[in-house]
């Protein structure tokens, strides 16, 4: 008899349990909607800016870099973003690589809203909500929905109160190149400058015939926004 009541209890706990995950559970397209609209009202969209990069890239299990870079991105409105490298120390092998992914993030500029997180581009699943210290963030599972090497395959961390993407990890949707059979991108954001930018490229990439690389790439500056002109 207690076995019995035992058995029926943990049943009703199972149902309360479910029923209140059911309750709790977000709306994922309320989710969608308000992140898309935090997008496109971000000053980033509209506004110039220039972002100084360092990568540092590590073969296999180095603990030291064999190639260290520093690059210098700028941005025009809408769609118009270049690069420069200002310095590059070690294998020649690691600033080719950093040029890949420097050729990849400016063409992917061009693309405008077909580059985006967005429902036009992707399907979404919601897997779980977790802390960022005391910050709550969905994670949602991104699809793309047709193999561009522009999309990503994997994961978002989504802030549940600005509704602001603070990480992307995932592979691309389609091979970035012959030379690179696998890639794995993380992408960290946080407020610079006013703007709602990444801050941190890191990258795990596997290159025909050579084996592994970690290539590790930090903003180290956002200057300012420019002051306008004083009125004549």
């Amino acid at each position: 008899m207690p076995v019995l009541i035992f058995l029926q209890t943990l049943a009703s706990s199972s149902q309360v349990l479910s029923s209140t995950a059911e309750i709790e559970s977000p709306n994922l397209n309320l989710i969608l909607q308000r992140m898309e609209d935090v997008q496109h009202q971000d000053p980033a969209q509209s506004r110039s800016y220039e972002v100084k990069r360092e990568y540092k890239v590590f073969h296999g299990d180095d603990k030291q870099p064999t190639s260290e870079v520093m690059a210098q991105i700028n941005f025009v409105p809408p769609d118009m973003k270049t690069y420069k490298i200002t310095q590059a120390r070690g294998n020649p092998r690691g600033e080719k690589m950093v040029r890949e992914l420097l050729d990849r993030e400016t063409e992917s500029a061009k693309k405008g809203y077909g580059s985006e997180i967005t429902r036009t581009n992707y399907d979404f699943v919601f897997l779980r909500q977790e802390n960022f210290g005391i910050v709550p963030e969905y994670v949602l599972r991104i699809v793309p929905k047709r193999k561009d090497k522009y999309l990503l395959r994997g994961q978002i961390w989504v802030d549940a109160s600005t509704f602001r993407i603070r990480r992307i990890e995932g592979v691309p949707a389609k091979s970035p190149s012959f030379w690179i059979k696998g890639i794995h991108i993380t992408l960290q954001f946080a407020q610079l400058g006013g703007m709602w930018v990444p801050i941190s490229f890191d990258a795990i990439a596997t290159v025909r015939f050579l084996g592994q690389f970690t290539l590790a790439g930090l903003n180290v500056r956002v200057p300012d926004p420019p002051l306008s002109s004083a009125p004549k």
